[in-house]
């Protein structure tokens, strides 16, 4: 009976120490697992640093990749623009080069035409009625002396020659008067002249007193009958805007 008692005791102190020997066992373990537990949740925090970091320098990447692409993109835009500038600048030149290379050749044409233009206007000026003749033959001489400047273009030679008629139609619209020398009987005579477009020259003496008309039948002046002296001052007057426009008699020389 003692001795089963001794038995029962022993085997509980026994009990007892495993259990305490367990239990340090136990808290041992824990503690272990506790650490690894941290160690393991920091090393999850650091990667997951490592994967956002990551993430972000991905996402960077991709934008500039992005940027990268939208950037050729344009540039190819760009450039098939700029291409097409190119080529219509190319056809521009062609077009140029080849109007020059007609220029050329209209310049051979035109030359001599602005040549036959000047003489026949030296002959018009020549056989027509002497009105301001002499200033009329200086202009033509001042055309043939520009066609033989190499600083005048071509073009301004052409213009003042047009110009040179213009002012030849324009006589023979014009009602004007100027005051010059009437070649008469060898000597010359101050008179008043005036003219109605190219239908009649006439000339009055200063003081009044003779008048003279061209005739362009014989190339010389008549002296007007005294009924005819009134109407030349008369267009005198309106030629210098000294009286109002009105008809009146213009002695003129029929032909035959």
């Amino acid at each position: 009976m003692f001795n089963n008692k001794i038995r029962k005791s022993l085997v509980a102190t026994a009990l007892a120490g495993t259990f305490a020997l367990s239990a340090n066992v136990l808290a041992t373990d824990l503690k272990a697992l506790q650490q690894e537990g941290s160690q393991i949740q920091r090393a999850a925090v650091q990667s997951q640093e490592k994967i956002n970091t990551i993430y972000e320098q991905s996402q960077e990447l991709l934008g500039e990749y992005r940027q990268v692409v939208d950037q050729t993109e344009n540039l190819k835009v760009y450039n098939d623009f700029l291409a097409t500038l190119v080529a219509d600048q190319q056809r521009q030149i062609n077009s140029i080069q080849r109007q020059i290379n007609g220029l050329e050749d209209t310049r051979k044409g035109t030359v001599p035409l602005m040549f036959r233009m000047i003489d026949a206007l030296e002959q018009f000026v020549k056989a027509d009625i002497p009105l301001r003749t002499e200033r009329r033959l200086e202009r033509v001489e001042r055309l043939r002396e520009l066609m033989g400047r190499s600083d005048v273009q071509l073009s301004e030679q052409y213009r003042q020659i047009l110009e040179a008629y213009s002012i030849e139609v324009g006589y023979g619209s014009e009602l004007a008067a100027f005051q010059g020398n009437l070649p008469l009987n060898g000597q010359d005579i101050t008179v008043e002249y005036v003219h109605v477009g190219r239908l009649s020259l006439m000339a009055l003496a200063l003081d009044g007193s003779a008048g003279w008309v061209w005739n362009k039948q014989t190339s010389s002046w008549d002296e007007l009958p005294g009924s005819y002296l009134t109407s030349v001052g008369q267009f005198i007057k309106m030629a210098r805007r000294e009286a109002t426009l009105e008809m009146d008699r213009v002695p003129l020389i029929a032909a035959e």
